[in-house]
């Protein structure tokens, strides 16, 4: 069952008028269970520069039945039926017409119409012929046509009983089919528009559309006798070589093609079946199936594993913030700067929550104690006893226990919004940085060494963009790179993936026991930063990818900083109480 598709039953009901009043006609198509209907609901061409589709489904008794096996004889109950279109609803968005074949006894009618009312049904299609009917299109079926008083009397019930005034009641008139003839049936149209009937079948078994025709125009004098024109509506299962177009201009209103979706897959599961069997195997066979990934698609199969994907990482997914380095510039950890009221850490976790995400790790080194005095709830903290010594690398390996399910990395001195960190995880990369490129626009205003990026195509200055966020593939990182040469900033915030991580740890250790002298910017493997190692990854040929990003985030560096992050949290507070 797919979820993509929501409306109410009230919106429903009334949506096949109002298609009926805009578009003048409507194109309805039979549907028999919940994978017929998506397949309608999404089918569409282009034809001659415009779009067309289904406008409605075509809940048939004939393929309902013989989807379950049984003949076209009223014998599948109104139960079984209900079945059927609460299926067929669930998986939808578009109106439905239900093939009501008599409607039973006038109380069983009546019940019908309420229970269809609730589904969110937007018309009910009875035939004035006696219970139990038999199929129209059966040449040898005798077809005995109910009194039209009788009839007329089972419309009028339904109505009174209908509390939807857009739910619709349509008369089907088989005078053409028994022989009863032209004149019979206008004289029956005339009784069923006088009892209410909110429109008009006329059905004929003809191979062409003459009778459905004449009856047409006779049917628009009726009406202008009468002074109403209920919907006229026709199914050109046998007069299949006249199209849609002509039937609307004819002044057919609904036009419903009964039955072709179950007889289409009725002759491709007989040819399957006997291709298998005649070739002893089922290769040949597969030029008559649909591949089984577009069956996943339609069902939502595919919206399940990502949505499964989501949650598991959601739910396995740490984020670790190394936190254990002195600025002198504060005289406490920068996780603890306070911005109007509250730690960068808190705002972090705030937002890290609003992402889904509730696994937290804290590596912790200048004055740790610190932290202590806060309540930061469900956050595990690991300590870097040589934070002096061993920088931003170090600390963040001092967690690598909480690395093995992946990570996101996030720097301790930035605050941002949980729209960076939704997007991140969208990301498919094993190694994937968040970079911005606004600093391009300003950097003769920066007053410290950024993490700058060079990406492997270089940026394209354009402002916005209607994609929201789009990766490149990063082949330099470092403070020292000329701002002339980087296209972006690295912002202190990244995923690794399972793989990424163990990426991360290999090389990492390798580099630990090997390296000896200056590494990269570092003057020492000890003391090397975090960008220090992504290159490292980068040079011995893994692909680290970048994710754009130009707002949504800020750095606090300088008291100023503070200042300006205040200023904006007033602002953005404000706003979100309307003033």
């Amino acid at each position: 069952m797919t979820l993509k598709y929501t409306i109410s039953p009230d919106k429903r009901i009334r949506l096949l008028k109002q298609l009926i009043e805009k578009k003048g006609f409507v194109r309805v198509i039979e549907v028999h269970n919940g994978l017929s209907a998506i397949i309608a609901q999404e089918m569409q061409i282009t034809k001659n520069g415009d779009i067309v589709e289904f406008d409605a489904f075509w809940e048939s008794s004939l393929t309902d039945s013989a989807s379950k096996g049984m003949p076209d004889a009223e014998i599948v109950g109104h139960d079984s039926r209900l079945l059927t279109i609460n299926e067929i609803l669930n998986v939808t968005s578009k109106p439905m017409i239900v093939d009501g074949d008599t409607g039973g006894s006038p109380a069983q009618f009546e019940y019908f119409v309420r229970r269809l009312e609730r589904l969110g049904v937007s018309a009910i299609v009875i035939e004035d012929k006696v219970f139990p009917k038999r199929n129209s299109l059966d040449a040898t079926a005798k077809q005995t046509m109910e009194d039209p008083s009788i009839f007329a009397q089972k419309i009028e019930r339904g109505n009174e009983v209908k509390t939807n005034k857009d739910f619709m009641i349509i008369a089907r008139i088989e005078s053409l089919i028994s022989g009863t003839g032209l004149e019979d049936a206008i004289r029956r149209a005339e009784m069923y528009i006088e009892a209410g009937a909110d429109g008009i079948l006329i059905h004929s078994k003809k191979d062409n559309p003459k009778d459905v025709l004449t009856f047409a125009k006779e049917y628009e004098k009726l009406c202008d006798k009468l002074g109403k024109r209920p919907y006229l509506v026709c199914i050109p299962t046998t007069y299949n070589l006249i199209t849609d177009e002509e039937l609307a201009k004819n002044g057919f209103n609904i036009i419903i093609h009964a039955n072709h979706l179950l007889r289409a897959a009725h002759k491709a599961m007989k040819k399957t079946i006997e291709t298998i069997l005649l070739y002893d195997r089922n290769f040949e066979a597969e030029a008559y199936c649909s591949p089984i990934t577009e069956i996943f698609e339609d069902v939502g199969f595919i919206r399940i594993k990502e949505q499964d994907r989501k949650y598991m990482k959601e739910q396995r997914l740490w984020v670790i913030i190394p936190a254990a380095g002195e600025d002198v510039s504060f005289k406490c950890p920068k996780s603890l700067i306070k911005i109007h009221g509250k730690t960068i850490l808190e705002y972090q976790l705030e937002t890290i929550r609003k992402a889904g995400l509730n696994n937290v790790a804290v590596v912790r080194g200048y004055k740790k104690e610190m932290f202590n005095e806060y309540a930061f709830d469900g956050v595990k903290f690991y300590d870097n006893e040589n934070y002096k010594e061993k920088h931003s690398l170090y600390s963040l390996l001092k967690a690598k226990d909480s690395m093995n399910n992946g990570f996101i990395l996030i720097f301790s001195d930035i605050i941002f919004n949980e729209s960076i960190i939704k997007s991140l995880m969208e990301c498919r990369g094993d190694i994937v940085l968040v970079v911005d490129n606004s600093y391009q626009y300003h950097k003769h205003e920066i007053d410290k060494k950024l993490d700058l990026v060079v990406s492997k195509t270089k940026h394209k200055p354009y402002h916005r963009s209607l994609i929201p966020t789009s990766t490149v593939e990063i082949v330099k990182i470092g403070k020292n790179i000329n701002k002339d040469e980087a296209d972006y900033e690295f912002i202190g915030i990244a995923y690794f993936s399972p793989k990424g991580a163990e990426i991360l740890k290999k090389v990492y250790e390798d580099c630990k026991k090997n390296h000896k002298g200056k590494f990269h910017e570092a003057e020492s493997f000890e003391k090397a930063a975090i960008t220090d190692i992504i290159q490292e990854i980068i040079d011995r040929g893994f692909t680290v990818n970048g994710m754009e990003v130009y707002k949504g985030w800020m750095e606090i560096h300088s008291l100023k900083d503070i200042q300006i992050a205040e200023k904006e949290i007033r602002y953005i507070r404000r706003i979100k109480r309307g003033g």
